[in-house]
């Protein structure tokens, strides 16, 4: 089990159906692969439809990279697929204290 400051839990969540455009960004940044999770999104304001909510699909996007990798994908995600796209893309990244069974290629991230 490594332990690192500079690996880091990338969180990108966009609209529904956009998944292959945020792989294809994270994968020209350096990211080997990701993890896609299905989700609803709720915000204060819903859109009724004959009385109905809808409720707004969301994909999230989770890929475990070095710090900079993630900066660099943070900054295409800004530039590209950000809020006022129509990926409606928001990340954030959170440290990794400990990571096993990743193997990137780099000697920090496999056991």
């Amino acid at each position: 089990m490594e332990s690192s400051d500079n690996i880091k839990a990338l969180f990108i969540v966009v609209n529904a159906g956009y998944t292959d455009t945020v792989m294809d960004i994270i994968r020209a940044e350096g990211a080997g692969g990701a993890t896609v999770i299905n989700a609803r999104g709720e915000g204060a304001h819903h859109e009724m439809f004959m009385g109905i909510t809808v409720d707004y699909e969301k994909e999230i996007i989770l890929t475990v990279v070095d710090e900079a990798t993630a900066k660099r994908i943070m900054a295409v995600i800004k530039d590209n697929a950000g809020w006022k796209s129509p990926l409606h893309g928001i990340c954030f990244v959170m440290p990794v204290n400990n990571i096993i069974g990743i193997r990137a290629g780099c000697n920090e991230f496999h056991e």
